[in-house]
C-alpha cells in the first residue's frame, strides 16, 4: 500500500537527460533543454508526481565553477521550463568528488550517485513516498542510485553511453530514447497500478 499522505516522485538526472550534455556546465548561456523535456515534466506533474532533479556536479569540487554559477544555470533551466509550462519541485546536487581540488568538497560522500543520498534527502525534505517512485537518467550510475532505494528506473539514450550494465544493480526497468518516452512509460505504469 502506498502512503497517500505523501506524493510519489520522478527523480531526474540533469545533464544529458534534461539539458544538452556540456562538459561541466557552469554558464547559463550554455544551458539548453533537450527537445520534449518540458512537456514530459509537465505531464508527470499533471499526474500528481513530484518532479525532482538529482545531479552530480563535481565541477564544484574540481574548481571549474562555483555555487553562484551553478545557481545561475539552475535559474536559466527553470526559466526555460517555466516558459513551456513545466516546473521542478526540487533541485538537489552533489558538489563532491574525492579527487577534487576544493579541499572541503574533495571527500567521499553519500550523495554522489550511485549513492542514493540526494534521493533520500529530497524524500525527507519534500515528504515524498519512495515506494512507487521512479528514477530517470542517462548513466548507469543513475540506475544504480534508483535501484539502491527500490525505485523503478529508466535509462535514457539522450546523453552519455556507459555501455552494458555490469549487473542487476545497473539494469534499468526500461530503456527510452529520451525523457518524453520515459515519461510515457512511467505514466503507463501508474495507470496499471491504479487499474
Amino acid at each position: 500500500m502506498h502512503d497517500h499522505a505523501k506524493r510519489r516522485a520522478v527523480f531526474i538526472d540533469r545533464d544529458g537527460t534534461i539539458n544538452e550534455e556540456v562538459n561541466y556546465l557552469g554558464r547559463p548561456e550554455d544551458a539548453r533543454l533537450l527537445p520534449g523535456v518540458a512537456q514530459a515534466m509537465a505531464s508527470l506533474s499533471r499526474a500528481g508526481l513530484a518532479v525532482v532533479v538529482v545531479s552530480n556536479q563535481s565541477g564544484l569540487a574540481r574548481g571549474y565553477f562555483g555555487e553562484d554559477d551553478l545557481r545561475a544555470v539552475r535559474f536559466e533551466l527553470a526559466a526555460q521550463l517555466a516558459r513551456q509550462g513545466a516546473r521542478v519541485d526540487g533541485w538537489y546536487h552533489c558538489p563532491h568528488h574525492p579527487e577534487g581540488v576544493v579541499a572541503h568538497l574533495a571527500v567521499e560522500c553519500d550523495c554522489r550517485k550511485p549513492a542514493p543520498g540526494l534521493i533520500l534527502r529530497a524524500a525527507k525534505e519534500l515528504g515524498l513516498e519512495l515506494d512507487g517512485s521512479f528514477m530517470v537518467g542517462d548513466r548507469l550510475r543513475d540506475v544504480a542510485c534508483g535501484k539502491a532505494v527500490g525505485l523503478g528506473c529508466v535509462l535514457v539514450r539522450s546523453g552519455q553511453d556507459d555501455g552494458p550494465p555490469t549487473g542487476p544493480h545497473e539494469t534499468p526497468d526500461f530503456v527510452a530514447d529520451d525523457l518524453a518516452q520515459a515519461a510515457r512509460w512511467i505514466l503507463e505504469r501508474l495507470a496499471e497500478d491504479q487499474a
